[in-house]
């Protein structure tokens, strides 16, 4: 099986930076696409920011110009660099990722949430 480990939420005031990292772990073949979606109190989940194989990358309009996502494909870690977060940012951020566990067998697998507090 495949574990995605989160890390690097908290509390930051607006204005401020977090930096959040995800780590596959366990049977992965190869990781097609990584990624971070956010859910808020009592809205849906959210796309944030994906990045493939190929290093392509998608965000949110909401994101742009704020948020970075890397990815380190020899460690199979990604990353979600944010900065100047506003308090519309809070939400429990989750990993996610599209992985072949062998050449024909491919799954989606969510981490377990980080939670992103912008306060003051």
């Amino acid at each position: 099986q495949v574990q995605l480990v989160e890390s690097g939420g908290g509390l930051v005031q607006p204005g401020g930076s977090l930096r959040l990292s995800c780590a596959a772990s366990g049977r992965i073949f190869n990781i097609n696409v990584m990624g971070w979606y956010r859910q808020a109190p009592g809205k849906q989940r959210e796309l944030v920011a994906v990045i493939r194989s190929g290093a392509s990358t998608n965000y949110a309009d909401s994101v742009k110009g704020r948020f970075t996502i890397s990815r380190d494909t020899g460690k199979n870690t990604v990353h979600l660099e944010m900065n100047s977060l506003k308090p519309e940012d809070t939400a429990v951020y989750y990993c996610n990722a599209n992985i072949n566990t062998t050449p024909w067998a491919m799954y989606d697998y969510w981490g377990q949430g980080t939670q992103v507090t912008v306060s003051s």
